[in-house]
């Protein structure tokens, strides 16, 4: 949890030192890959292009999240960090597509790239995308995720493309240029589909894939004194903090120690799923609750 808080603390600092060392590694991927001739590194450039704006994007996202809720925004600016993630996935997707239009073409007349430029320049790929990687790895929302994610493609396509350089120093197979791009290219597309859908289902509140909420509401419905628990809602302001709302029907001869006891146990409870707001409704039996009808969810039969 230490690690974690602190991670959180220095978030946004940690990605504009990662976003400034993208954009200068972009500008040498360019020249690079256009003095070399090479499809597969003009294509990572492309996408470390989409990379840099995701990264500035992020940070500028990444400070607002941190200010605190006001009259307007009374949770928060959380979720802005979950805007963040799905902009950023839609430029991945844009520059996937783009990459894999310029490749097709060249399937079949490829050209032929500076293969002794590519095993310099693909060691360094590595080296930078491996760094901040490392710089950004372990945030719990949904924008840390994504950007972990691409940082990690990058890595990999790196290491792609310096086998790819090894294979064309020895052999005429230039096609692989191209065929590289496409593969690292359908490859991003696959992960941020699938993080798109995962994004995409927190701002539609649904409950988080983390937590089971049958158990809680068992939980909830086994405290001392309470008979059933009804209108329980689970949702995540960014895919890292949650909101646990929940009534709470207790038996009449209920004192107010003993419910002061049942809200402290619910929030402690609660607290082991990150919920950073909770609220509870104490009601008692035969209490009249607009909320409850059509929305029982009560364990007890």
């Amino acid at each position: 949890m230490a690690k974690s808080a602190e991670l959180s603390d220095n978030t946004a600092s940690r990605i504009s030192l990662v976003f400034f060392l993208n954009l200068g590694f972009t500008l040498v991927e360019f020249a690079g890959g256009i003095w070399m001739n090479s499809l597969a590194i003009v294509s990572d450039a492309l996408h470390d292009t989409g990379d840099s704006l995701i990264l500035g994007l992020s940070w500028y996202f990444e400070k607002v999240a941190r200010r605190k809720g006001d009259m307007r925004y009374t949770y928060g600016y959380r979720r802005y960090s979950l805007l963040g993630a799905v902009v950023n996935t839609f430029v991945m997707i844009s520059g996937a597509l783009l990459i894999i239009y310029h490749a097709v073409p060249r399937l079949t007349h490829p050209g032929v790239p500076y293969v002794n430029g590519m095993i310099v320049l693909a060691p360094l790929g590595v080296l930078m995308n491996g760094y901040a990687f490392l710089k950004i790895r372990g945030g719990r929302n949904y924008q840390h995720q994504i950007l972990s994610l691409h940082l990690l493609e990058d890595v990999l396509g790196w290491l792609l493309v310096l086998v790819l350089a090894v294979i064309l120093k020895f052999t005429d197979y230039y096609f692989l240029d191209p065929l590289l791009s496409m593969i690292i290219s359908g490859y991003i597309l696959y992960n941020v589909m699938r993080n798109l859908s995962k994004t995409l289902a927190v701002f539609l509140q649904s409950a988080p894939d983390t937590i089971n909420n049958t158990e809680i509401i068992a939980q909830l419905s086994r405290l001392p004194k309470v008979q059933s628990v009804h209108d329980t809602h689970i949702w995540s302001l960014d895919g890292e903090r949650h909101v646990l709302t929940t009534h709470v029907i207790v038996n009449e001869d209920t004192s107010k120690d003993e419910i002061l006891t049942i809200k402290a146990r619910i929030k402690a409870f609660a607290n082991q799923f990150r919920c950073e707001h909770i609220t509870v409704e104490i009601e008692y039996n035969g209490e009249d609750c607009t909320m409850e009808k059509g929305n029982q969810t009560s364990l007890i039969e």
